[in-house]
């Protein structure tokens, strides 16, 4: 499992960069970053180097923040990649809440998933998928 940095930010201009702003003056480092809005709110989904210390700086500042804990699953970066690993999900009658995907290199995309079955971990790594560990998420070769 790997920890993503949620905030919850009023939909106003000048909230994302007062948020991103926070984190960098904690020098936290961002690797990912995927926004979900609505009229009001948005919900903003980090994945950074050191998760627990860019809670307590969005929680210092005022900010609604929470960790959530994801599984990253390591999948070719080709056509069908993430197909593959969607169709054994579904052979599992594994549901996904919520997840997105970005390439590390020309050969390898991860994709981090919010899955609140048990176990999960367990049945991709026997289906020849390859779990993330936080520290291999957070260095790109």
């Amino acid at each position: 499992m790997i920890s993503q940095l949620t905030v919850f930010l009023g939909n106003e201009e000048g909230r994302l960069a007062a948020a991103v702003r926070t984190l960098s003056q904690a020098d936290i480092n961002l690797h990912s970053l995927n926004i979900a809005e609505s009229a009001d709110f948005g919900i903003l989904r980090i994945i950074c180097d050191t998760p627990e210390a860019a809670l307590e700086a969005m929680k210092t500042a005022g900010y609604q923040a929470s960790l959530t804990p994801l599984v990253a699953v390591q999948v070719p970066n080709v056509k069908g990649g993430l197909a593959s690993l969607l169709n054994a999900l579904d052979e599992k009658d594994i549901n996904i809440e919520y997840g997105y995907c970005f390439s590390l290199n020309e050969q390898t995309a991860i994709d981090v998933l919010k899955i609140k079955q048990e176990g999960v971990e367990a049945e991709l790594a026997q289906a020849g998928f390859t779990i993330v560990a936080p520290a291999d998420i957070y260095v790109v070769d």
